[in-house]
């Protein structure tokens, strides 16, 4: 299987998970290995558990880490704690999740997350489930605005949803580029004249939207955090504004959870901080790594250490 995957700001990921060679590890986005077999390759004594929940994900990285001491299975991040209680794992040295679509799944028109090719209108990261055709489909105008504004921020939000819910009223809205189109004819001359195609924000919009990626974040942040052993990382990378918020929020509540009133002269509200933050401000490429992948243009990485001894 052709398996695209050229990772993101790779060596500040690995500087920031700081790898004992001895440590267990975790990766919640195995993708095409990338992350995931370098991690493996710098361990002796330790282990990797690498997590996706995309089948062909999975059977990719299985292949591209043989030999490492790496174990692949096929779930979302947000299962990670259930996973590592079945492998007898209490605590991990480090963790890593780099967010979004994969190379794989925008090369790969079939899977629907592409609007430069046509082709059914799925996007689903897992293979299982409603689809995006079943999503545009069937919401009403008033959701459909919410989830581009909120997940998108697309300012012609309401009417590309209103253009949705007129064409599907004619046919199914079932491929990538009737979805495009619908886009393009929503909004004025003048945004369709940019360089950037028109439909990216809808697109973006509705992925996050059925792959729930969002919330799975907003979840799943505390329980990595408390999967860290002491002095243990949490490395997160984001591809746009949405996720590094959260991520952002997260860590910071993480490192001061205090939620007494400012004038209060001592904390009496009793919330401990479970680490701090490594990376006040977010890693981002550098020139060379945008020279060599123009895809890297929108990551940040930020790092997260748990505490105590």
């Amino acid at each position: 299987m052709e398996f695209s995957h050229i990772p993101v700001l790779l060596q500040p990921c690995l500087d920031g998970l700081n790898i004992d060679p001895a440590g267990i590890y975790l990766d919640g986005t195995a993708g095409g290995a990338g992350h995931s077999r370098e991690i493996a390759k710098r361990l002796t004594t330790g282990r990797l558990i690498a997590l996706d929940q995309d089948p062909d994900a999975v059977a990719v990285a299985t292949e591209r880490l043989k030999g490492l001491p790496a174990q692949v299975v096929q779930v979302n991040f947000r299962e990670a704690a259930r996973v590592l209680a079945e492998l007898g794992i209490p605590a991990v040295n480090g963790a890593l999740l780099d967010l979004g679509v994969s190379s794989h799944q925008l090369d790969d028109a079939a899977r629907g997350f592409s609007y430069h090719a046509d082709a059914p209108l799925d996007m689903r990261m897992s293979q299982q489930g409603p689809t995006a055709a079943d999503l545009v489909n069937t919401l009403d105008r008033e959701e459909l605005t919410r989830i581009l504004r909120d997940y998108g921020e697309e300012p012609y939000a309401w009417q590309i949803a209103g253009k949705i819910v007129a064409a599907r009223a004619e046919q199914p809205i079932l491929t990538t580029l009737q979805l495009a189109e619908i886009v393009a004819a929503a909004v004025p001359p003048a945004e369709r004249r940019k360089a950037k195609n028109p439909a990216r924000r809808t697109f973006q919009a509705i992925r996050i939207e059925l792959n729930h990626e969002l919330e799975v974040l907003d979840e799943s942040i505390d329980t990595m955090v408390d999967l860290l052993n002491p002095g243990g990382r949490l490395s997160i990378i984001t591809f746009h504004s949405l996720e590094d918020r959260i991520v952002k929020t997260r860590f910071k509540t993480c490192e001061n959870p205090c939620i007494c009133p400012p004038d209060f002269p001592v904390c009496v509200c009793g919330r401990k901080s479970r680490g701090k933050v490594i990376t006040r401000k977010p890693i981002v490429p550098s020139g060379q790594e945008l020279e060599e992948n123009t895809r890297s243009k929108s990551s940040k990485l930020r790092v997260f250490e748990r505490s105590g001894s």
